[in-house]
């Protein structure tokens, strides 16, 4: 696996990739807390690899990727878009998010529509109405409590507390997104309601969506469903 970063914007981005650089691309963007190896099963596949490059990458405020200074959803979004146009090469480019991933996922698409060919959203949170609340976070937004917080759960911490006002405008971006979308979600996710994905269905109104709806899973759709998403990303091209 090739190792990689890019500065972008005076902020740094990390990913590892493998595959030619003329094959159709997959992106891979992981949830909150994470990094890029939250996809190392996927970026092993050798299947996967005969049919596209692969990229992962850590999203900024974890991994190598400006560790612990996580950003709201749609500043990094505009680190991750460049990115994007980075690595293009003309060629179809895919994108899968999850959990926190598959809210960064859409707007992506909608804010590059000549790059993203189809993005696949793993369990991923957009209703603000299904969103907790948890108004906690906020009192570990700085010391002493942030201290108490171990690794990655301090940039975690803040890049939810964020989102809690970062969601209530995701609608719009959901409405922009033009290209193939297709969402897996367990109806028993304990921590990223399967009403999201029912929102999504009605919000993703210019999009051509399917989406399955595991009777099993929970929150873990990479790791405990593997070999569908798998095939599904071998459908995709």
């Amino acid at each position: 696996l090739s190792t990689n970063t890019l500065h972008i914007k005076g902020h740094q981005l990390h990913y590892v990739s493998v595959g030619a650089d003329t094959m159709p691309t997959i992106v891979f963007v992981h949830g909150s807390p994470g990094s890029w190896d939250a996809f190392e099963e996927y970026m092993q596949d050798s299947l996967l690899r005969l049919h596209y490059r692969l990229i992962a990458i850590d999203r900024p405020g974890f991994g190598y990727s400006d560790y612990g200074h996580a950003m709201n959803l749609y500043d990094e979004c505009d680190i991750i878009s460049s990115f994007l146009d980075s690595v293009r090469n003309g060629n179809h480019l895919f994108l899968v998010g999850h959990s926190l991933g598959g809210s960064v996922v859409p707007v992506l698409a909608a804010n590059n529509p000549a790059i993203v060919t189809g993005i696949v959203v793993l369990a991923g949170a957009v209703d603000p109405a299904a969103e907790p609340v948890e108004k906690w976070r906020h009192w570990f937004l700085s010391p002493p409590l942030s201290w108490l917080l171990p690794g990655a759960m301090r940039p975690s911490n803040d890049e939810l507390y964020y989102f809690k006002t970062d969601v209530l405008h995701l609608k719009e971006k959901l409405n922009e997104v033009t290209c193939k979308v297709c969402i897996v979600h367990a109806v028993n996710d304990g921590l990223v309601s399967v009403q999201n994905a029912y929102y999504m269905d009605s919000a993703f109104t210019k999009a051509q969506v399917s989406d399955t709806i595991l009777p099993t899973g929970d929150h873990f759709i990479p790791w405990n469903h593997y070999a569908l998403i798998s095939k599904l990303l071998l459908r995709l091209k």
